[in-house]
């Protein structure tokens, strides 16, 4: 449009005052529509109770195929390099659902409760106006800090899931949040069919003592890891039934390594190193893999800028929404661990054990090596295997070392895990590593004095029943 197009009664002060009126409501309108805060997405996370992530097939497990896992992972991403900072049950869940970590937010040994005022996921994601559910194993406390809807009902694969259904069905013009906290594979080893497996063709890795009793006790493992994921399958059918799959970004966590040794109760690599798939049709790429190293802590900021809100910079995690969106794959450079043996049947003088590990290198201190490192497995083994271990090592060198490996424990620890993913070569003594471990020790303790741990002050706290207030549920 030019001047002399103008009708003569439009005079050019009025045509002015006109354009800007129309630019300023087109202007008005664009805002409008950018400050629309996109559909929340409701989110699913499903927690397994002790699995190794090695154990799972897309992450290369061999005895077992975790096909509904594995399918949710082609449907989405993959993350590989993913930490918890404790290989137990309570700190676990705690430190996930608070975005802080076990000393700073109080629930460091088993059985234990954050610091009262704690807030977490639910509180988070209610001012966001979510519904925030939560079905199965619990094991946090107080109750004031973790104020879930409990969703009752049973979640046997191929069951009765009426009361997730209940739940997701409730109102379909709020957002929810459902976590759904599997009781598998954590002992007693008693669900799925083990007579489906033959323990002579179990592949184990070189961290077990290949014996018998050991076969035997790992089939009934991974019977219950098999039931996990039918359990895994379950949750993705209710979700696509329910004509959900579009809206709600799904997760799937392995909680923490297995009741094995290497695993529960250790920083070390299958105690930590955990497994994420995670699905978000129309956000998240099919089949993509993440080399990003992201934590538990991490998970709670995510969903809040999902959701459309702003973590707080108080909490010890960071979004990692870039990541899961596929625009990054950086985000931390350290994974740190931390392990404090009360309530484990642990040694009565306690057994503290710190960790700091890159996507290569992990170094772990023993604050306590000098006494010999004991809990539940070595002292009350039902399986029996461990026991089976013990009498191999009597004759065989080998055994001997993986026993003493997990029992009598040097004062540092260093492994190259490009070259020694088991962490069975020890390089903290070896020259050539001396300039790393010193650069990951300094680092160690640096992110210990943030949190306020005091190494063995502080597990002796826990060990005269500091945080131990009342059993979480």
């Amino acid at each position: 449009m030019n001047e002399g197009s103008l009708r003569p009664d439009l005079s050019r002060r009025s045509f002015v005052q006109t354009l800007g009126g129309l630019l300023a409501g087109g202007m008005m309108g664009a805002l409008r529509a950018a400050e629309a805060p996109a559909a929340k997405p409701n989110v699913v996370i499903v927690i397994a109770d002790d699995l190794n992530r090695s154990d799972v097939s897309c992450y290369g497990g061999r005895n077992v195929q975790t096909a509904n896992i594995d399918r949710v992972a082609a449907e989405g991403v993959r993350f590989d390099y993913a930490f918890t900072a404790t290989a137990m049950c309570a700190p676990m869940r705690m430190q996930l659902y608070t975005a802080l970590y076990p000393v700073r937010n109080g629930a460091y040994p088993n059985h234990s409760r954050v610091k009262d005022g704690t807030r977490s996921v639910v509180h988070y994601l209610r001012d966001l106006g979510y519904r925030v559910g939560l079905i199965g194993k619990t094991h946090f406390g107080p109750r004031d800090s973790f104020p879930f809807t409990m969703v009752k009902g049973k979640m046997a694969p191929g069951g009765d899931w009426s009361g997730v259904e209940g739940f997701v069905a409730k109102d379909r013009k709020q957002p929810f949040c459902l976590v759904v906290c599997s009781h598998e594979p954590h002992l007693p080893w008693n669900k799925g069919d083990a007579s489906a497996l033959d323990p002579a063709k179990l592949r184990l890795p070189p961290l077990y003592v290949d014996t018998p009793a050991t076969r035997e006790a790992l089939c009934r493992y991974y019977a219950e890891v098999k039931y996990f994921d039918e359990q895994v399958g379950d949750v993705v059918k209710l979700i696509d039934a329910a004509g959900l799959r579009d809206t709600t970004l799904l997760m799937v966590l392995t909680e923490q390594g297995a009741q094995l040794p290497g695993g529960k109760w250790t920083c070390y690599r299958p105690g930590l190193h955990v497994g994420i798939v995670a699905r978000w049709p129309g956000k998240v790429k099919p089949a993509s893999v993440s080399k990003a190293m992201i934590a538990y802590v991490d998970v709670v900021p995510t969903l809040i800028e999902a959701a459309g809100g702003k973590p707080s910079p108080d909490l010890d995690g960071r979004s990692f929404l870039p990541v899961l969106l596929g625009t990054t794959d950086e985000h931390s450079t350290y994974a740190y661990g931390v392990h404090t043996s009360g309530h484990a049947a642990a040694p009565k003088e306690g057994y503290p054990v710190r960790s700091i590990r890159t996507r290569d290198v992990k170094y772990l201190m023993n604050l306590n090596h000098k006494v010999e490192y004991t809990n539940v497995l070595t002292t009350g083994d039902k399986e029996k295997y461990w026991k089976s271990w013990v009498e191999r090592a009597k004759t065989d060198p080998k055994a001997r070392k993986l026993v003493d490996r997990y029992t009598r424990r040097p004062p540092e620890e260093l492994y190259d895990l490009a070259k020694d993913p088991f962490e069975l070569n020890n390089l903290a003594d070896d020259p050539a590593y001396a300039k790393t471990k010193a650069e990951l020790r300094a680092k160690l303790l640096e992110w210990m004095e943030s949190q306020g741990d005091r190494g063995m002050e502080t597990e002796l706290a826990a060990r005269k029943g500091g945080r131990k207030k009342r059993k979480p549920r």
